[in-house]
């Protein structure tokens, strides 16, 4: 009874804790959710559909390498839009262009066409992303902050990222299996339901805006140099971030086929694992997101990082199927680490230089990881895949955890704007 009771009244504090928040974020958390749904439907086949188009491992690590490269270069420029124009334009064109990503890779018939379709990813997540994460870094509260991002992650990557890899596991069985003709159809759904991501956004939400234009001339180059007048810490932050983001080029790509060509995992495996990725912000991610608005964003982090490193060994290891879904578990980790770093990103410059800063901080981090997906590919073809993850953990533990260490706490950091 009192279990109950306990569970009801938490139901309730969550869902008036989701009524105050502005409209704005629980529009663009709505689309995200939708969003995740269909990526990570095809996501646990994106590399295997490459490969099986003909590509090597080499090749594999050059398509996530241009994507991440045009997408970088252009990050700074969406992020002086938005601050000047507002999100709404930049956030609908940044769907716009995951909607063609989708299309090209579903009439796809070789390998070099899928740079066409990971270029049109890569940027139009990246300019979705920097709208999203303006509206999210201006609409919330600093405390709290990280759980309300974790809850827009228990939903997103949560639930609709356990359902819709169920959902492909089992549409690729009825289309022919793990093939090319098994695995298009999916990029057809995924189409039909960015489109309607993108009708959702155009009607519901808002033309606001944090920038002030009316201060001064348009100046790329001057808007951008302006926010690194905050202070050293950037510059340091820029490294950890861009550390922390380095698994989704050298590691996430190459999961499913050392799985599947390593390991010998099928398609239901494949499914698991992506779910079992999805299964850890879903049930911790709120839990975790109300402890880093509580005690720190610093000693959270230092708490998560040794469990994906785990993940990562125990993907080598693996004896049997079953570790290879306890991998994906862990490596769900990877989330909540995006998430509390994503939040010290947004506290470390004012609301009015959120979009430069955003912009910057996407390019610094994609151009390490597009170098480092290309590399990844190297040493998957020439020393081998289990490397990768070792590669990785190592960088972790050398680089990312010593600076984090000389960074201060943002939770109740205070920023001193120089004009």
């Amino acid at each position: 009874m009192r279990a109950g009771q306990a569970t009801v009244s938490a139901v309730l504090k969550g869902l008036d804790f989701l009524t105050k928040q502005q409209r704005d974020w629980k529009v663009t958390a709505a689309r995200s959710s939708i969003h995740r749904f269909f990526y990570q439907m095809v996501l646990p086949y994106l590399s295997i559909y490459t490969i099986a188009l003909g590509a090597t491992g080499t090749q594999l690590g050059i398509v996530n390498s241009v994507g991440m490269v045009a997408a970088a270069l252009l990050s700074p420029f969406t992020g002086w839009l938005i601050d000047r124009i507002g999100t709404k334009r930049i956030y609908l064109v940044g769907i716009g262009l995951l909607a063609i990503s989708f299309l090209t890779y579903g009439v796809a018939r070789s390998w070099p066409i899928i740079i066409i379709a990971m270029l049109a990813y890569w940027v139009g997540f990246t300019t979705s992303m920097n709208s999203c994460s303006v509206i999210c870094s201006n609409s919330l509260a600093r405390e709290d902050r990280v759980t309300a991002m974790s809850c827009c992650e228990t939903l997103a990557l949560g639930l609709m990222g356990m359902a819709g890899p169920m959902l492909g596991a089992l549409l690729v069985t009825t289309f022919g299996g793990l093939n090319v003709s098994g695995i298009r159809p999916l990029f057809f759904i995924g189409l039909v339901g960015t489109v309607a991501s993108f009708v959702f956004l155009f009607t519901q939400l808002s033309d606001r805006r944090w920038g002030v234009p009316g201060r001064s001339r348009p100046n790329l180059l001057r808007d951008l140099s302006q926010v690194f007048r905050q202070g050293q810490n950037l510059k340091r932050f820029l490294v950890i971030h861009a550390i922390t983001f380095l698994p989704l080029g050298m590691v996430i790509p190459f999961t499913q086929v050392f799985a599947r060509e390593v390991k010998g995992a099928d398609q239901f495996i494949l499914g698991a694992m992506v779910t079992g990725f999805a299964l850890t912000p879903f049930l911790l991610g709120i839990p975790l997101g109300r402890l880093a608005d509580r005690i720190g964003r610093k000693k959270v982090l230092y708490l998560i990082a040794p469990l994906f490193w785990a993940s990562n060994l125990i993907l080598i290891w693996a004896p049997s199927p079953l570790f290879l879904v306890v991998a994906g578990v862990l490596q769900g980790f990877l989330n909540m680490n995006l998430v509390v770093t994503g939040a010290m990103n947004f506290e470390l410059v004012p609301p009015e230089q959120m979009g430069r800063w955003i912009g910057v901080s996407r390019c610094f981090r994609m151009l390490l990881a597009a170098l480092t997906a290309y590399l990844a590919g190297v040493i998957w073809d020439t020393i081998g895949p289990q490397y990768l993850f070792l590669i990785m953990v190592g960088l972790d533990i050398i680089i990312r955890v010593p600076l984090l260490i000389g960074m201060p706490e943002t939770l109740g950091l205070r920023i001193k704007i120089e004009q």
